[in-house]
């Protein structure tokens, strides 16, 4: 990617024709890398602009720690910060009064946090201007809906742009090439799954470019996005992760492995296993033992895990007949055992496609055919995930509905 950006003059010089054009006196944009944002400081500094570089662990010949490059911005001691992933949200420069995008961003969120630098309120300032060297318009159709809090999740309709209302105080200049634009695009309206798609990249953009789990993805999710996953299960996918991972070609080498044989039927079984109730939890955690899975669980270690999950929190509630935790504390171990056997093992054993089987000594066991796949960190990696959000899930709905 810095190839595209990096020593290449006819860019350098159109950047700077139009920074010039639109006289700013103090202006923030959005680089790719430090290499990058490294080199925007030194041509516009080449070319009597005062400016630094702001990232991360900055040691560069024009990088400058932030706080003292905002200081140095709102002083007017330098015209131009060029950043690398510092100033996407909650840091306010209001006097801002041009923003450069320079970089490409797969989020039409990180799009409209980028754009949000520009648009604080300051004594004197008229007007923002925005050049966009990258395309990132491409993301922007949502900008005048997001801009009058608007939030729009379904399939999107043609608009009369010019019957937004937006806040009071606030005047929104399109040119009107962008309208047709945002017209266009309007016509070809994304698909819900394109939607989950720049939703899904929105959040790895958040965690600094490393691949959501099913948590990370639920907990940074837009909630109208996730509500509507969950309404649509052919869409939802939190119900085949690995598949939508693969789909996007988000696997990494040993997932790929683990998704190539018999371990991701194991998995998608799992994910996807009916869950009126939360007593399978405690079952799959007795298997993925803190990570050493194991083939097969005796009847103490079902009884070990299931006291651990129902003893957190308020879990003890999902026994229908316990109104206190005291009573639940009355439970005895045989009780317990039975209540295991009696309902979540007998019900894996009738509906996990001969993946959990009778063994003998044992509560349970699984295929012997998964020996191999259950020592790869990427399976239990996964597994855990699986486990971990759908307990979370089984207790965000049951609190939903009471």
């Amino acid at each position: 990617m810095n190839d595209k950006y990096i020593g290449n003059v006819k860019r350098y010089d159109l950047i700077y024709k139009y920074y010039k054009k639109y006289h700013s006196k103090r202006a923030l944009g959005f680089c790719s890398s430090r290499m990058h944002a490294e080199e925007m400081a030194k041509e516009f500094c080449r070319r009597g602009v005062k400016s630094v570089a702001v990232y991360s662990n900055a040691d560069g010949e024009f990088s400058e720690e932030r706080n003292r490059a905002i200081e140095q911005l709102k002083n007017q001691e330098i015209k131009v910060i060029f950043s690398v992933d510092m100033f996407n949200e909650g840091v306010d420069i209001a006097s801002l009064d041009m923003v450069m995008f320079l970089r490409p961003t797969e989020s039409p969120t990180v799009f409209l946090q980028q754009l949000g630098r520009g648009l604080r309120i300051s004594k004197g300032k008229e007007y923002v201007n925005v050049l966009d060297f990258i395309g990132n318009y491409e993301k922007a159709g949502r900008a005048p809906f997001l801009l009058n809090g608007s939030a729009c999740v379904g399939e999107r309709t043609a608009y009369d742009y010019s019957e937004i209302e937006y806040p009071d105080d606030c005047i929104v200049d399109f040119d009107m090439r962008l309208i047709d634009l945002f017209r266009e695009m309007d016509k070809k309206s994304l698909s819900i799954q394109e939607r989950i798609k720049q939703e899904y990249y929105r959040v790895k953009e958040l965690l600094d470019g490393k691949v959501p789990t099913r948590m990370e993805l639920f907990t940074n999710m837009d909630d109208n996005i996730y509500e509507y996953c969950m309404k649509h299960s052919k869409e939802n996918p939190f119900k085949r992760y690995m598949d939508f991972l693969y789909e996007i070609h988000e696997l990494s080498a040993e997932e790929l492995q683990v998704y190539s044989g018999i371990g991701r039927e194991f998995l998608q079984l799992i994910e996807t296993t009916d869950m009126q109730k939360v007593y399978k939890m405690p079952i799959l955690y007795s298997f993925y033992n803190e990570g050493d899975v194991r083939l097969a669980v005796t009847d103490d270690e079902v009884v070990e895990n299931w006291k651990k999950f129902f003893d957190r929190g308020t879990n003890w509630k999902d026994f229908p007949k316990v109104t206190s935790y005291e009573e639940y504390r009355k439970i005895t171990d045989k009780q317990h055992l039975s209540k295991a056997k009696s309902m979540p093992i007998k019900f894996l054993k009738a509906s996990g496609k001969g993946f959990f089987i009778d063994k003998d000594g044992y509560a349970l066991g699984i295929r012997d055919e998964l020996a191999d796949v259950i020592k790869v960190d990427a399976f239990k990696h996964q597994m855990k995930d699986i486990i971990e959000y759908r307990t979370m899930e089984y207790y965000r709905r049951r609190y939903v509905e009471n």
